[in-house]
């Protein structure tokens, strides 16, 4: 498998050496850019969060719906014993959506 891996590998670098242009690299080319200008101020900011509760309820409903759509379709053939795991699961899973309600709430952080 390594050996196909580089057989499918080589003739590509080899190609792309071959025909990429021999120009010796300009330093500007190199330095950090926006938009084709040159930066000012400082390189990292803080990032306005507002969303991040609703992609974690999103994330936590998308996870919860999965499990709940595989055991609802056995449920049938599940023995009773299966329903306390199930509810515990959920508890934990309401338990971080109750979070993400809760920092929904906390705009003073955001």
């Amino acid at each position: 498998m390594f050996a196909f891996g580089i057989v499918a590998m080589a003739p590509a670098l080899i190609i792309s050496r071959m025909v990429s242009p021999r120009k010796r690299s300009n330093p500007v080319k190199f330095l950090p850019m926006e938009c084709g200008q040159v930066p000012s101020g400082e390189g990292r900011t803080h990032f306005m969060m507002q969303y991040y509760p609703y992609i974690l309820m999103f994330v936590v409903f998308d996870v919860m719906a999965i499990f709940l759509y595989a055991w609802g379709s056995a449920l049938l053939e599940l023995p009773k014993s299966a329903t306390l795991p199930m509810m515990g699961f959920l508890a934990i899973m309401f338990g971080a959506m109750a979070f993400a309600l809760y920092q929904s709430g906390r705009r003073r952080i955001w």
